[in-house]
């Protein structure tokens, strides 16, 4: 993989957590974005899925194929980076899906 690869997966990656920053301060600050809690948290839930998805996928690549990696990566310290960069949109997706699960189960005002 290339430099511009892994470029525009840390594009990507920033876009998704900085997306998932938004939907939380939204549905947090507004009473709702839909006028449906159901709706609201059915979408906070899916989107934090999504958004969890690529850096699972790109955690489970580093597990299983750990000689490729030292390929991909100029040094120990780009890997450890990249790594705190995906655990980061990880949590930010499970908030995402807190905060979704949260407006669906929670009682309507």
């Amino acid at each position: 993989m290339d430099n511009q690869q892994i470029q525009l997966r840390i594009v990507v990656l920033l876009m998704l957590a900085m997306l998932g920053v938004i939907y939380s301060i939204l549905i947090s600050s507004q009473r709702t974005l839909t006028g449906i809690n159901d709706l609201d948290g059915i979408i906070g839930v899916v989107f934090g899925l999504f958004i969890c998805s690529r850096p699972a996928a790109h955690l489970v690549d580093l597990l299983f194929y750990r000689q490729s990696i030292q390929n991909q990566f100029s040094s120990s310290r780009a890997i450890v980076l990249w790594i705190a960069l995906n655990m980061l949109v990880l949590l930010i997706g499970g908030i995402v899906i807190f905060t979704g699960t949260t407006r669906f189960i929670g009682k309507a005002d």
